[in-house]
């Protein structure tokens, strides 16, 4: 049985994703990623689709809760 997949939305900060999951552009093709990555949220990662840590810079602000 696979090992059930977290996405964490950090405060001010990235998508973290663990788990067995596979990342697929729009035309299939398959990212590399490890058990554990984080996703750009704040649109202005230089690794898209990937955060590079840009929104710490530019003081990217969301900490939505699910309710």
């Amino acid at each position: 049985m696979s090992e059930k997949v977290v996405i964490k939305v950090n405060d001010n900060g990235s998508y973290r994703i663990t788990g067995d999951v596979e990342l697929v552009d729009a035309e299939g093709n398959v990212f590399e990623t490890k058990k554990s990555f984080s996703l750009c949220r704040c649109g202005q990662s230089a690794i898209k689709p990937f955060c590079d840590g840009t929104h710490r810079k530019i003081g990217f602000d969301s900490a939505p809760r699910a309710e």
